[in-house]
């Protein structure tokens, strides 16, 4: 499924709470994680960042890339998933991986051949209850999703809205 041009500007807008870059924190992001909450990071950035933190993951989505320059994935003794998710697109593939990753115990990380970018919005379709989604808004900071009733019919919304 492709990313329709009129859905690109609406998407710059962070789906959750933004943190901005210079106010992340260990303290700022505890702060939006209940008890026993399932984490999932999406971008290798934000992966690191959380792991710095000391926060382990139980999902993390990477591409090993960051700011569209190629580096290393974050190292993680995660079990392993792989899939293909070319850049402004969302592959069934991929969705069958967030989903098959999901259901494994974690910790889990799944590696893009492509882009993960666009991967948090079947993350917040399927994601158990008490999730907690991270990822970066690139030049602005992190972002915070609580994933609810309300984000998951959003995100169903995006979808359904690719063709």
């Amino acid at each position: 499924m492709k990313l329709p041009e009129n859905l690109r500007q609406a998407l710059k807008k962070p789906i959750g709470i933004l943190i901005k870059e210079s106010d992340v924190s260990r303290a700022r992001i505890l702060h939006f994680l209940p008890a026993s909450v399932y984490i999932v990071t999406v971008g290798d950035a934000t992966t690191d960042k959380l792991v710095h933190f000391g926060l382990a993951p139980s999902l993390q989505i990477v591409d090993g890339t960051e700011k569209r320059q190629k580096r290393k994935p974050p190292q993680s003794t995660a079990k392993k998933f792989y899939c293909n998710n070319p850049a402004g697109e969302i592959t069934n593939e991929s969705i069958e991986t967030i989903r098959k990753a999901l259901a494994h115990p974690p910790p889990n990380q799944i590696i893009v051949n492509g882009e993960e970018d666009l991967l948090v919005i079947p993350v917040c379709l399927y994601a158990p209850q008490n999730t907690v989604v991270f990822y970066g808004q690139p030049n602005e900071g992190l972002v915070v999703v609580p994933v609810t009733d309300e984000i998951r019919n959003k995100t169903k919304a995006i979808l359904n809205l690719m063709k």
